[in-house]
């Protein structure tokens, strides 16, 4: 598109503009991901990831629809901690 209008722009300043804004539209989904019900549970699972097993950890609500997840290498407290931080 830049091209297309006569603009030379160099791919490191794509990647830097993409690592500077990328947050913002992320950060608004997750703000409205979040389902209307209050009801909602959490599932945990082994699973392999590019050939090695990792832990799933999926909060998932009423409807069925995962809300969050997150995956971590080991089975322990700080990972359980750290989920249940980001997915409320």
């Amino acid at each position: 598109m830049m091209a297309e209008r006569g603009i030379s722009v160099d791919h490191a300043t794509v990647h830097r503009w993409v690592i500077q804004y990328a947050p913002m539209p992320l950060d608004r989904f997750n703000f409205h991901k979040f389902s209307g019900t209050a009801k909602w549970y959490v599932d945990e699972t082994y699973v392999k990831v590019r050939g090695q097993w990792m832990y799933l950890y999926r909060a998932i609500n009423s409807v069925g629809d995962t809300v969050e997840f997150f995956f971590r290498e080991h089975r322990d407290l700080p990972a359980a901690k750290r989920f249940f931080q980001t997915s409320t």
